[in-house]
């Protein structure tokens, strides 16, 4: 019976002992170069261990599928925000996500005092779940010492449940979150230059209102900030599917580049990149342009270089501005391939434009060539021609930004920051390619670069029949 005691005692503390090294690896890992001076929590380790014995809905990012007794009510539910709302429900606010960096990311080492931030969070009738997952994988993976405080935005929502009920849950949480109601619908430019200004952080991070921040995320940003106070960072963008809320990561091979319209569009990162890096995926890659939901910015920087136009609307457009202004006026902007933030894209929006979208992108593109993009608007124009009919408002005041930061011209930027642009630096003629005989033309039909042309009947508009001689 003695023996018996003795090795249930034995066993027992072994576990312990087990349990406590786990913990201690985990918390080393997670708190990198850790000290008593930092204040640093140890719950994001605690949390870490917890996770791994989660098996919940979309735990470690796994896909939720709903049954098909329930696909009915799933297609209502997923009209009110344009994603499976009914699997976001089932998901734990505080789900566990897997470490998707590369590995040479896991053993970086980044320096003790890097700055503060202020998280700034727009919403607009955003769903519960997705709103606060966001919120929770901000604070459980972030180190506290540099989460200033998390600003919520609402931009007008209409739903009882983003009033006082979020006001109350929010009190309880760990670190300061603050929630600033526009007076009415503005949009995520004003809505977002609200939340910058009542920020208090040395950095501001930008994240859209249904995202997840995946172990590690931070640091990276902060570092390159730290290291460059005029470099604006980006995460790479993982994918969380609409449909079924799986975590898939994203590339460290593409980055930010835009077609004849001006329409941000992913491309793969060139070669003249990598040589640059040497190799060395775990790099930044320096980006031409930025998608604009995501992004870290030296507060006083983003003071400096004139934070976002205020006469663009709603949004659309201001992601190239700011990408041409950082670049044209001596900043630089990158993608921080050891930084993944996971993104809900959807495939429609579930919100109103006032004005209708059309109209909105095509003020805020036309302000954006109006101020930055020099002869080159005329190409654009010709490409686009309704966009000339829109009122684009005063542009004075952001011209003279321009001229008081010195800035470079759109040539220089198209020949050393993208000269994968499609856009041509040198053409002979620009115009259709008709057939006289017929009334037809060549037309892209919509297609990617390199793909086959088609033809179709003339209209005269540009677009997809617009061609260009360049020899």
């Amino acid at each position: 019976m003695r023996r018996f005691v003795y090795c249930k005692v034995v066993l027992a503390t072994s576990l312990m002992w087990v349990l406590v090294d786990v913990f201690l690896l985990l918390y080393f890992s997670e708190c990198n170069k850790c000290d008593d001076k930092k204040e640093r929590s140890l719950l994001p380790a605690l949390r870490a261990v917890i996770s791994r014995n989660q098996e919940g809905p979309g735990e470690m990012g796994k896909a939720v599928l709903i049954p098909k007794d329930d696909h009915e009510k799933m297609k209502e539910l997923f009209k009110i925000n344009q994603f499976n709302l009914m699997a976001s429900d089932l998901i734990a606010l505080n789900r566990s996500l897997p470490d998707v960096r590369l590995e040479g990311c896991k053993t970086k080492v980044y320096p003790d005092e890097l700055p503060n931030t202020s998280v700034v969070i727009v919403f607009h009738n955003e769903a519960w779940s997705t709103l606060l997952r966001t919120v929770y994988s901000v604070i459980n993976r972030s180190p506290h010492y540099l989460l200033s405080e998390v600003i919520l935005v609402d931009d007008a929502s209409e739903r009882d449940f983003l009033k006082l009920t979020l006001e109350n849950y929010v009190k309880n949480l760990e670190v300061p979150v603050k929630i600033i109601r526009m007076e009415e619908r503005s949009g995520l430019i004003r809505a977002r230059l609200r939340g910058a200004a009542a920020s208090k952080g040395q950095v501001i991070t930008f994240l859209d209102a249904h995202c997840e921040c995946t172990l590690g995320w931070l640091e990276p940003l902060l570092a390159r900030i730290k290291e460059d106070r005029k470099t604006v960072v980006c995460p790479i963008i993982d994918v969380i599917s609409d449909d079924t809320f799986e975590y898939m990561a994203g590339s460290d091979m593409t980055y930010g580049g835009f077609n004849w319209k001006l329409n941000f569009r992913w491309y793969p990162v060139p070669q003249r990149e990598m040589d640059r890096r040497k190799g060395d995926r775990t790099l930044p890659v320096r980006t031409p342009t930025m998608a604009g939901g995501l992004f870290s910015i030296d507060r006083n920087y983003f003071e400096e270089i004139g934070t976002y136009d205020a006469g663009m609307d709603i949004w659309g457009g201001e992601n190239l501005e700011m990408s041409f202004r950082i670049w044209q006026c001596g900043g630089s902007l990158e993608i921080v391939t050891c930084s993944h933030v996971g993104h809900v894209f959807r495939k429609a929006t579930p919100y109103t434009f006032p004005g209708g979208t059309g109209h909105v992108i095509n003020k805020n593109n036309r302000r954006l060539a109006e101020v930055w993009m020099d002869e080159f608007k005329d190409f654009f124009y010709i490409i686009s021609p309704g966009v000339v009919k829109v009122d684009y408002g005063d542009v004075s005041v952001r011209k003279s930004l321009r001229e008081n930061l010195k800035c470079k011209p759109f040539s220089w930027y198209l020949e050393n920051i993208y000269p994968d642009s499609q856009i041509p630096r040198r053409y002979y003629s620009l115009g259709e390619i008709r057939n006289v005989e017929t009334n037809q033309c060549l037309d892209n039909m919509g297609r990617k670069e390199n793909e086959k042309v088609g033809i179709f009947n003339c209209h005269g508009m540009g677009g997809n029949q617009q061609g260009k001689m360049t020899s």
